[in-house]
């Protein structure tokens, strides 16, 4: 087995591989590391003796300010057989060896690993990593509990049919209130960015500007939409979704303080998964809700919300951590810690 870096300008045969790919991620392409373009982007690319490609692993590199120290991080990586531990090594092997040009203290990965594939998480401990403590919240860098709908074989009419017998009221209530959703550009996106924002302040997240999401539409292309609800000719609701090989993503979306009523989300959320549907999709993933289901939780009503279009319920195995540079990542850690405290 052997490792090949690829950089950005001669990626396109990584990005091949992780849109053929069953476990592959919009996340872990050299895409991605255009929209984080303010990161280092490079990308391990593993072949057989044979020259076949078994695996893929896309890396973001950030500088630690005042200090040589840079931290790696592989969003939803590797892309490969999660069996196959001679690919996850030569990967994890490669990226280090990169890594060593940055004075890398840190390698992160949060891979879409089932909580109990204990074979993938025995694996990634032989090789030095750590799992974070687990927690039911959203303070891991990509979400740990999501809902997955799966669209495999199935057509319009037996999707919608399983729905929660409410959210399929709720979707023709949209639609005979006169809800519109539209396919939007680049031009509504300051729309976008409003009602993300009165989403934010509502239910307290920080949200991104509006630079950033023109960014994910001009990088994706056909295969980033952003969905616009109208209700009496003004936006009221909004969503942005990402296409990546066997895959659609709901990445974001909120909604005015008015005319919630008209249930504009619902319609949304089927909008998207017809997308998704049309375009041969196996798996519309909701992405996070909180690993809480009591329902007095305050986060109770997004989690009840996804869970109506009977998606499955998945814990993913979580971050996972391989220490490079013990001394340096215990002195970066100390002092994020204090730099947080202080905020």
């Amino acid at each position: 087995m052997k490792t090949e870096t690829v950089y950005l300008n001669s990626a396109g045969e990584l990005d091949f591989f992780v849109a053929s790919h069953k476990n592959g991620h919009f996340l872990q392409t050299s895409f991605w590391g255009r929209v984080k373009n303010d990161w280092k982007w490079f990308g391990i690319i593993c072949r057989n003796n044979e020259g076949v490609i078994t695996g893929t692993l896309a890396v973001l590199l950030r500088r630690i300010s005042k200090t040589p120290y840079h931290l790696m991080y592989a969003p939803r990586g590797p892309v490969c057989n999660l069996d196959d531990f001679d690919t996850i090594k030569a990967l994890i092997e490669g990226a280090k060896a990169e890594g060593k040009k940055y004075c890398a203290y840190r390698l992160k990965t949060d891979k879409d690993a089932y909580a109990d594939n204990d074979f993938y998480k025995s694996n990634l401990l032989s090789l030095g990593f750590r799992l974070k403590k687990r927690t039911l919240g959203f303070e891991d860098f990509q979400c740990r509990y999501v809902f997955r709908l799966n669209l495999s074989g199935k057509t319009k009419d037996e999707v919608f049919s399983s729905f929660h017998a409410k959210h399929r009221y709720n979707i023709r209530l949209a639609a005979k209130r006169g809800v519109e959703i539209k396919i939007c550009g680049k031009d509504r996106i300051n729309d976008f960015y409003n009602i993300m924002s009165v989403t934010g302040e509502r239910d307290g997240f920080p949200i991104p500007c509006a630079e950033y999401f023109s960014k994910i539409l001009d990088t994706f292309g056909e295969n980033a939409r952003l969905y616009t609800a109208y209700y009496e000719s003004s936006p009221i609701a909004g969503a942005l979704a990402v296409r990546y090989g066997n895959k659609v993503w709901y990445f974001y979306g909120g909604s005015l303080n008015s005319h919630r009523n008209v249930m504009p989300n619902h319609l949304l959320q089927w909008e998207m998964i017809k997308w998704a549907i049309e375009s041969g999709c196996e798996i519309y993933d909701f992405r996070g809700v909180s690993g809480n289901k009591d329902k007095d939780s305050p986060l109770y009503g997004l989690y009840r919300f996804k869970k109506g279009f009977n998606g499955e319920f998945i814990e993913f195995l979580g971050e996972t951590d391989l220490i490079l540079k013990p001394l340096a990542d215990k002195i970066i850690s100390a002092s994020q810690k204090i730099i947080k405290l202080f905020k």
